[in-house]
């Protein structure tokens, strides 16, 4: 079990296959897998490396990060020294920051004694068990940069192939079970966490939104992040197509059936 992104050093494709910045949430992520082609596509990238692809949401969506100073417009992005690896980190370096890959063993400390002025981790239950909330006074969200995580199991190809039908299929079916536990599981302890920090930590931690400004402007720098890494490799290109277009189909259902809904329920429209 892993992250595709550990290995898009290998294959820049793999990336998609985690998350992308202002990519689908987990709910398109899943879609695209079983009711697209993004997992036969992903079975494609792996088999160069003798491997089947499961998928696993796990972590998403995930929070913007923790700031020792406000974010008001992109220009403050400039001489920022924030721990965010991947197309998240390359985002924040055109936008003129720094990205440091910190270990998640040492970002406490680093954030605690401004080695670095901000840092993304996962979600309100994850970042809490690090104790980030005690380490920087602004929480921002929403987690553009890595909206639908999965990380996934990868099984040996020539064992899987080897199994019986049965058992594979009782396989798959294991794993999206996992799935769907990882999923719902995060999706509580996120919910807890969250209600904690507003009201165990009121007064010493703001739950703050990007500027939609801000947010706009790094939708443009993704967007040339994300093409250019999709021009590295021919199977990139293709699985880029294949998302990109996905998105294009869901997006707007997501917005129609769900995003004025939880305005609304949330009291914000």
């Amino acid at each position: 079990m892993a992250s595709p992104q550990y290995w898009t050093n290998r294959e820049p494709a793999l990336e998609w296959f985690a998350t992308i910045p202002f990519g689908m949430n987990p709910e398109g992520m899943s879609a695209w897998y079983y009711q697209g082609d993004g997992l036969k596509l992903w079975e494609e990238a792996y088999g160069a490396f003798n491997l089947v692809p499961r998928p696993i949401p796990t972590s998403a969506p995930q929070m913007a990060g923790w700031f020792r100073k406000k974010i008001n417009t992109i220009a403050d992005y400039k001489g920022l020294r924030m721990r965010i690896p991947n197309l998240g980190g390359k985002v924040v370096a055109r936008a003129g920051g720094t990205t440091v890959l910190t270990p998640a063993a040492d970002i406490y400390a680093n954030l605690e004694r401004g080695v670095i002025d901000a840092s993304e981790w996962v979600g309100p239950h994850d970042d809490m068990v690090l104790g980030l909330h005690k380490t920087a006074r602004y929480y921002y969200y929403p987690g553009w940069h890595e909206p639908g995580t999965v990380n996934d199991f990868g099984f040996n190809k020539k064992a899987y192939e080897a199994l019986p039908v049965d058992l594979r299929r009782t396989l798959d079916h294991a794993v999206a079970a996992a799935q769907t536990y990882s999923l719902t599981n995060y999706h509580t302890k996120n919910a807890i966490a969250l209600e904690r920090l507003r009201t165990e930590f009121k007064g010493k931690v703001e739950i703050i939104q990007l500027p939609t400004s801000v947010l706009h402007e790094l939708k443009k720098l993704a967007a040339d992040v994300v093409r250019e890494e999709s021009e590295k490799t021919l199977m990139a290109k293709k699985v880029h197509a294949s998302f990109t277009k996905f998105q294009a189909l869901v997006g707007p259902w997501d917005h129609v059936a769900e995003g004025a809904y939880h305005q609304l329920v949330a009291g914000t429209a």
